[in-house]
């Protein structure tokens, strides 16, 4: 027995990491990979950035943990940075996405039942959206494979096509009424393999809610923290959500998770009624303060930024690929999220990526998705394209 003998087996593992730098990871054999996966969208700076590290390092110095029963300045330092760049006005830290998405759902419900409407408690969700694995996250998500055996699942949930689906703006004014307290979205979709939503789609649903006095959760777990070019993709489309999430590349590789709100809806959640022993960790907002110094300070965000021009020289490099005449069908881009349909299985690809040192992942079995570090240079740029069409070359040739 070796050390994965020991985990439950809810990952296909494979590779043996044991350290990374910058745009790269090395495995304990020494062998080097250019890192398109970023833990999910999470080591956004890339690997062992110096001021995250740094952060790290001081803020370790203090203390480890205090608990929420106790004020920390970094915790109230990073909530008024979030809600400047959010434009909402109050955070609940959590640990992850899927419990900054739980805590929204428990809010909007909160919400209405504190103005003694609690018969008020639908979600509305949009097809092949994911939102989390707990199990209201999970309800809200539209991934059958992800539900099977862990039912029966909470009720109070029902789902509308995508803006890209037939009937899509019909059924989100049949489904948003009096008895929605909340829709959840994501401006662009990424497990799905990055589909962005329709712009007036997104904004016939804040025209919706709004009608019907309805609040409007947009997750931003994985689109947050610039990773389609502003702060928040939904910046992009021109509308203000109720609430917002984050996660992901918001801890700068350590676990943290908000769940942001305006201020009227925020005030439903009061002492006792949610909370999280490990949410707003001390050593976790630092090091999230030390991530939004850099994007903030250096450049990254806006549509000038570091990271728009680095995804119109992605989109233009896999453009250029598929004119080649690789087999590839479709690129859907967002920043530096990038979903890229292939006319033969991902997996082969993914493989081949890995053998020639590339590390990508696959969302679907023709879908692979790309999430580049934002501090990637020109030349690992090309490196990633080269090393991309060789593993598509290889991985037609064997099909």
């Amino acid at each position: 027995m070796d050390g994965m003998d020991h985990l439950m087996p809810t990952y296909r593992r494979h590779l043996l990491l044991a350290r990374g730098e910058g745009s790269y990871l090395e495995d304990t054999a020494g062998r080097r990979y250019l890192d398109w996966v970023t833990g999910i969208a999470v080591n956004a700076l890339g690997h062992r950035h110096p001021r995250v590290v740094e952060a790290l390092r001081q803020a370790s110095e203090r203390f480890l943990h205090v608990s929420n029963l106790y004020r920390t300045e970094v915790q109230e330092a990073l909530a008024a940075r979030l809600s400047r760049l959010t434009g909402l006005d109050r955070v609940f830290f959590a640990n992850s996405g899927t419990e900054a998405n739980e805590a929204a759902i428990k809010l909007a419900r909160r919400f209405f039942a504190a103005r003694g409407e609690p018969d008020r408690y639908e979600i509305v969700s949009v097809r092949h959206g994911f939102h989390g694995r707990t199990l209201g996250a999970l309800a809200a998500t539209d991934k059958p494979q992800y539900h099977q055996g862990f039912g029966p699942l909470p009720p109070g949930f029902r789902r509308v096509p995508r803006s890209d689906e037939e009937g899509a703006f019909q059924a989100l004014r049949a489904a948003i009424g009096p008895q929605t307290a909340a829709v959840i979205l994501e401006v662009v979709q990424g497990e799905a393999g990055v589909y962005p939503l329709d712009p007036e789609y997104v904004r016939e649903v804040r025209r919706l809610t709004e009608h019907w006095g309805a609040l409007l959760i947009v997750d931003e777990v994985q689109t947050g923290m610039g990773r389609t070019g502003p702060f928040a993709a939904y910046q992009q489309v021109g509308v203000q959500p109720d609430i917002c999430t984050l996660a992901k590349a918001l801890g700068g590789g350590l676990p943290l998770g908000a769940t942001c709100a305006r201020e009227e809806v925020a005030q439903a959640f009061q002492p006792g009624t949610h909370g999280s022993t490990f949410g707003g960790n001390p050593v976790a907002c630092a090091v999230a303060l030390a991530v939004l110094d850099v994007l903030e300070e250096e450049g990254y965000l806006g549509p000038e930024g570091r990271i728009s021009r680095l995804a119109q020289a992605l989109g233009r490099g896999l453009a250029r690929l598929q004119a080649q005449g690789v087999p590839i069908t479709a690129i859907r881009q967002a920043g530096l999220m990038v979903g890229v349909d292939l006319a033969l299985p991902a997996s082969g690809v993914v493989a081949a990526a890995e053998e020639a040192g590339l590390l990508i992942n696959a969302t679907g079995p023709h879908t692979l998705r790309l999430l580049p570090p934002y501090t990637l240079s020109p030349e690992e740029l090309e490196e990633g394209l080269a090393k991309l069409e060789r593993a598509l070359a290889q991985a037609a040739g064997q099909a």
